[in-house]
């Protein structure tokens, strides 16, 4: 057995031998194995611990920087909005104190003018660390920068309204008129003199354009009445409209109005026509009533709202026409027909370059396309009736016609009801013997004399410009053809028509081809049939760029669309 004895003081341990002891441990802890992997895993522990601190500090950091951007952009966005009536600045501070950010703003500026409004803004949280703080770094910069600016820069604009004879119900045109003025005032309100052009496409049946624009193209000419043109399917498929290209002339002519050959007193009225005191007739599918007529890219807004206000409602609908002409305004390709227009003093000079290449990033093109229907029959003159002289004859003299009958070489004298050898005007002076002698020769000559005038016949385009197709048939050809073959042959062969399946395709084509370009396309359907909003719905941009509206709703769409128009862009 052992006893353990308490040890004296002598006894007791040195400081000296303590540290050799430690010494020695340690020396046999570097020369071990088991320590050099200990001594690893706690440096790999603390890197992990250092990475990861790191980690949640910079997340920390990115979650405050986000919230901050995020307030920011919206702030700038609410504040450079040029129907904003608070002061910018203020609004932006307004946003800060509401997310209870407002020691973070750190600063506020403010540009603006006739028709832009920037505001730039910055914000900055100092992020306290819970790891890198052991390391010496106590807190993080967050920052946040925000620029936003609304403008109008350069703008074309097609407006495309439907003045077809529908619109003439529920005071829709009256409306129209009142949503399209204030669109005009808010649109040239807001933007510097030359930034902004409009263009005022009215459509029916037809769209008429003005004569110094359209004699720039290579189009047919066959009269001087009126001025549009009958595009083929193909032509719905691009954007494009080259002056160079080959135009058909739409004919002056009047497939709608009727006429009686009788007056209020039964008797027959056979000066009832346009060819006798030179009128036009009365409802021509393309009409030359200058509150019909294109008005090409315009910037002065008491111009375009006198032209609104005047605007008149009659005819079929041709949403593929008004859609053709809205986007060939906006097309580079028309620049020859704007440059005549300007040296004839009709556009202003500061859109000699426009419409501006499609590539142009600092000019926005518009399309704002409303109707109140859908399509419908559009008609047109057959190929046969188009050109060259008819069966009808006129001597303007004596206002008297002759109709030639191919069949027999003979003429229907209106004016009498007979028939003629030649057409009234056209007998020369005939000289007879009025007595002979027993013998034979004559003892008296008497001599009738030509008759007055002289008779023509009438070419088609002069024809169909004067004389309306139903009084055409009623008077000069159901006096002596029978009816039904009077109707066939000089009504419905030559009147021709699209129908509304094809001009609906037309439609969707040309649509497509303005979007496919980037044009912007808003529609406005305005108490518009089922088949009418289906074709404004896939004609617009997107769902958003669609208008469903009812009466005085149309000016809310105009005013939503001059909102939209002013583009709002963050820039940085």
């Amino acid at each position: 057995m052992c006893i353990h004895m308490p040890k004296t003081p002598d006894q007791a341990v040195s400081p000296h031998s303590k540290r050799a002891a430690l010494m020695s441990y340690l020396d046999r802890f570097r020369r071990e194995e088991d320590g050099a992997i200990l001594v690893f895993g706690v440096f790999v522990f603390l890197l992990i611990l250092m990475i990861g601190g790191i980690g949640i500090d910079m997340m920390r950091v990115e979650r405050d920087r986000t919230r901050l951007q995020y307030t920011l952009d919206r702030a700038v966005l609410a504040a450079a909005d040029l129907d904003q009536e608070l002061e910018p600045t203020a609004v932006v501070r307004d946003y800060f104190d509401k997310a209870g950010l407002g020691s973070y703003l750190s600063s506020v500026s403010v540009n603006e003018g006739l028709s832009f409004r920037e505001v730039t803004a910055s914000a900055v949280a100092n992020v306290p660390t819970q790891f890198m703080h052991m390391g010496g770094i106590d807190t993080i910069r967050a920052p946040a920068n925000s620029t936003a600016e609304e403008s109008i820069g350069g703008v074309e604009i097609s407006l495309v309204l439907d003045v077809s004879g529908s619109m003439n119900r529920n005071n829709r045109l009256p409306n129209l008129k009142v949503a399209a003025r204030d669109f005009v005032d808010t649109m040239v309100e807001n933007t510097e003199d030359g930034n902004l052009s409009i263009s005022i496409v009215p459509y029916a049946a037809q769209v008429t354009l003005p004569e110094n624009f359209l004699t720039e193209f290579n189009i047919s000419g066959e009269h001087n009445y009126s001025h549009c043109v009958n595009f083929t399917s193909n032509d719905f498929n691009t954007t494009a409209l080259n002056t160079n290209q080959a135009l058909t002339q739409t004919l002056h002519f009047d497939p709608w109005t009727y006429y009686s050959d009788y007056d209020n007193n039964g008797v027959r009225d056979d000066d009832h026509n346009g060819l006798a005191n030179g009128s036009l007739v009365a409802r021509p599918i393309c009409p030359s009533d200058a509150r019909r007529r294109t008005m090409v890219l315009q910037k002065n807004a008491n111009t375009l709202k006198n032209f609104i206000s005047n605007l008149h409602g009659e005819g079929n609908t041709s949403i593929d026409v008004g859609m053709k002409w809205g986007t060939a305004l906006l097309d580079p390709g028309v620049n020859p027909a704007i440059t005549a227009m300007i040296n004839d003093g009709d556009v202003s000079g500061d859109f000699a370059a426009r419409p501006t290449p499609y590539n142009d990033s600092d000019t926005l093109k518009v399309v704002v396309l409303m109707t109140d229907g859908q399509n419908t029959s559009q008609y047109y003159i057959d190929e046969d009736f188009r050109d060259g002289a008819s069966d009808v004859w006129y001597n303007e003299q004596e206002n008297k016609y002759s109709i030639y009958n191919p069949s027999t070489g003979n003429y229907f004298w209106l004016h009498t009801w007979s028939w003629e050898d030649h057409a009234y005007g056209n007998q020369e002076a005939i000289t007879y013997c009025a007595r002979y002698r027993r013998n034979g020769s004559c003892r008296r000559w008497n001599t009738i004399p030509p008759e007055p005038g002289e008779a023509v016949a009438v070419d088609y385009p002069r024809l169909w410009a004067h004389v309306a197709m139903e009084r055409m048939v009623e008077q000069f050809y159901e006096p002596w053809m029978n009816d039904d073959t009077a109707w066939s042959r000089w009504y419905y062969d030559p009147r021709e028509y699209v129908g509304s399946g094809t001009k609906n395709s037309r439609t969707k084509a040309i649509c497509d081809a303005a979007k496919a370009r980037n044009i912007i396309v808003f529609t406005i359907g305005f108490e518009a049939p089922s088949d009418g909003q289906a074709v404004l719905r896939d004609c617009a941009s997107s769902i958003a760029h669609y208008f469903d509206v009812d009466g005085l709703e149309i000016t809310d769409a105009f005013a939503s669309i001059a909102s939209s128009i002013r583009k709002l862009r963050l820039t940085q």
